[in-house]
This record gives C-alpha cells, structure tokens and sequence, in this order.
C-alpha cells in the first residue's frame, strides 16, 4: 500500500488517550501510547485498554477492524513498550512495508531515545553501560538479571537535569544499543540509578514513599524519540518521531 490517505489513520480506532504525531505517505506512522495502555491485547477483554481498540492477531502481529463502509483494515505493530512505559509506537498500514522495518530493527538500524527519572545521581554526566544480562520467560512473565547472563547488552547514558526538591531525582536520557528486553530498567538498578515507580526492579521502600507525595503510581520511563532511513519500491525516506516528555516528569525536577 503506497499512498495511505488520510482517511485510513482518522478511521483506525485508537485507544484512549493514544494520540498519533507523524505518518508518510508510503503507511508508516508513529502513535505516543500513554502510561498503562497495552502495546497490543493479550486477550479480547483487553482491546479497551490496549494502543488500539481492535482484535489483535499475535501470529501475523497485526490489528483488524472494520472500518464505517465495512472493509476490512489491518494495522501492523513494529515495536512494543512495557504497559508501564509511555512514548513512541510505530505501527505500518501494509504487511510489505512491516517486513522491511522490521527488518532495520533486526539490523540495529533504529536510533531510540528514551527519558528516564531515576532516584539519586549518576557519578558522571555521560557514561556508556555495558552488562551482560540474563533474561528468562516463565508463565508469560519476563525476568531480567544483571548476573550470571550471557547477552551482551550497552546503552549510553547522559544527564539531562539533576532535580532540586526532594527526593533527590535525575531526569537521564538513555539511548539502547541493544534491545535486551528490561535492559534501561535493569542497567539503571544495577548501577543503583533505580527508575522512579518500578514495581519490578526498583527501590520498593522508596517507590511508595514517592507514589503517596506524587499520587501516582507510574513507571517514569519514556520512550521519547525513534528515527531511522528506509528504502522503499527504489527510494530513500528518513522517518523520525518524538513524543513529547510528559508534565509528571518535569514537576519533579
């Protein structure tokens, strides 16, 4: 599909507070999914609360609606975030155009950019982390250590702000080299850099003394910019989308 009016995107039933920012005219788009909005529905009683409010074929990793004429749509999704984790979501309206970015994923060719507040400060202001991680899926569950594992995994970090209220929090700005899932969450905590409300690898002590002064429970991680080159049917596109940081993050620093 080349050509993708407009008329797709306002038709693809959206979820709640899921806002799109950029689309090209080859069906590459680019959605910022807020905190606790699923990247896709694991069940169907999940479709309310997923990025968009459709059926969701795990196998083909696309979704499917009807659309007001009663046309069948697809949209197919090209990367995912935690339901934790807020930011950019990149979704393709054809199957052709999903293989091929998909392929520069798998070929590291994606520039990622994520914000994160953490609890305390790094020693320097920019750093590059390097581990080895292990990571284990048990139940639907995924698990990552920074012990024992044998994937190697790197991320740079820099300093964006270091806050002046307390507790004392760094805004950081991380940008994976690797896609080891957890990896930003975990890197942070093994460097005692917990991310602010991370209910799985954080500062629990900490975690609810924070929720009850901010009233609010969520994972301060955010994915704020995705940018790559693509070729397609013979040409070169660059494609680039930022999601605004949101408000909570600044009010803390």
């Amino acid at each position: 599909m080349s050509g993708v009016p407009e008329s797709f995107w306002t038709g693809v039933p959206i979820g709640r507070d899921v806002t799109r920012i950029v689309s090209d005219v080859n069906g590459l788009a680019a959605f910022v999914k807020p905190a606790g909005v699923l990247s896709h529905p694991n069940q169907s009683s999940d479709q309310p609360k997923a990025l968009v409010d459709a059926r969701y074929t795990l196998d083909g990793e696309f979704y499917e609606w009807r659309d007001a004429a009663g046309a069948v749509r697809r949209l197919w999704l090209l990367n995912r975030l935690d339901s934790a984790t807020s930011g950019v979501m990149l979704v393709a309206a054809s199957e052709e155009l999903a293989k091929e970015i998909r392929a520069q994923f798998k070929r590291k060719q994606v520039r990622k950019v994520y914000h994160a507040l953490v609890f305390g400060a790094p020693a320097k202001s920019v750093e590059v982390w390097r581990d080895l991680l292990a990571v284990e899926k048990k139940g639907g569950q995924i698990r990552t250590a920074a012990h024992a594992g044998h994937m190697p995994s790197e991320s740079r970090m820099s300093v964006v702000r270091v806050g002046r209220k307390q507790p004392k929090l760094t805004l950081i700005r991380l940008e994976p080299q690797t896609g080891r899932s957890h990896q930003l969450r975990v890197q942070c905590a093994k460097r005692h850099l917990p991310i602010v409300g991370d209910q799985t690898y954080g500062d629990f002590t900490r975690n609810r003394a924070f929720a009850k002064q901010a009233e609010t429970k969520r994972l301060f991680l955010h994915s704020l910019e995705t940018s790559f080159a693509y070729a397609w049917h013979g040409k070169e596109f660059d494609f680039a989308a930022k999601a605004p940081l949101p408000a909570e993050f600044e009010a803390w620093l």
